[in-house]
């Protein structure tokens, strides 16, 4: 099995994090050790371990790999923002080394690992890099996540082209109904399940509970 897969949205707020912890949920359950692994975050709140990323911090609490902070997220940034803007505005510079050895620590440690975009796949870290970039040259194998809403049926199918232009393998998608007023839903899963080529792993339900296990509405990846 691939040691770790990389989690992209078609856009911001369509549940990355939502569907990371669905499947890491879903892969313990399995019996793999699993690391939730979160290498860019824009966006602080005040917790006991100081300022920190509420994606990552949910990543790091479902893992059973045991990690700090740092280690599920070492690239952090304060602004609620595009990473390159938000290093910008604090005079910081994102490594890709970093990320990189962020990742490789954790893959020796796990059986998989579940790496968290942050945005969409051409998401900017830099003034001339892009986050797909780095996914890039670790060659990870990708899930996205595809919003369930008005518009997403364009997004989902520009996305796999661009990652697929990208020369990397997507290894499923999964829908996550974060509209519950959303009409044609089925329609909608049908259309992207015949135009995407890769298989649906599963479709995550609108929940308004926190903390919600989900995992048995997910399929592994072969």
């Amino acid at each position: 099995m691939i040691n770790a897969y990389f989690i992209t949205g078609t856009d911001t707020e369509v549940g990355k994090t939502f569907a990371s912890v669905a499947l890491i949920q879903a892969l313990i359950n399995k019996g793999y050790k699993v690391a939730g692994y979160k290498p860019v975050a824009a966006g602080t709140e005040e917790t006991a371990e100081g300022l920190c990323n509420p994606d990552a911090v949910a990543l790091k609490a479902v893992s059973n790999v045991s990690m700090t902070y740092q280690e599920a997220n070492p690239c952090l940034l304060d602004t609620p923002c595009s990473p390159h803007i938000a290093a910008d505005i604090e005079k910081r510079d994102v490594s890709l080394a970093a990320l990189s050895d962020g990742l490789h620590s954790l893959t020796e440690r796990s059986d998989i690992v579940i790496v968290e975009g942050a945005g969409g796949w051409h998401v900017p870290v830099s003034d001339d890099a892009s986050l797909s970039e780095w996914v890039r040259d670790e060659q990870l194998a990708v899930i996205m996540v595809v919003g369930m809403k008005l518009g997403c049926l364009n997004h989902a199918l520009l996305t796999a082209q661009a990652i697929r232009h990208d020369g990397l393998l997507i290894k499923g998608w999964i829908a996550n109904c974060v509209d519950p007023n959303a009409q044609f839903l089925d329609e909608m899963i049908e259309t992207l399940n015949k135009r995407l080529d890769t298989p649906c792993l599963g479709v995550l339900p609108f929940t308004d509970k926190n903390g919600a296990d989900l995992s048995g509405c997910l399929t592994i990846p072969e």
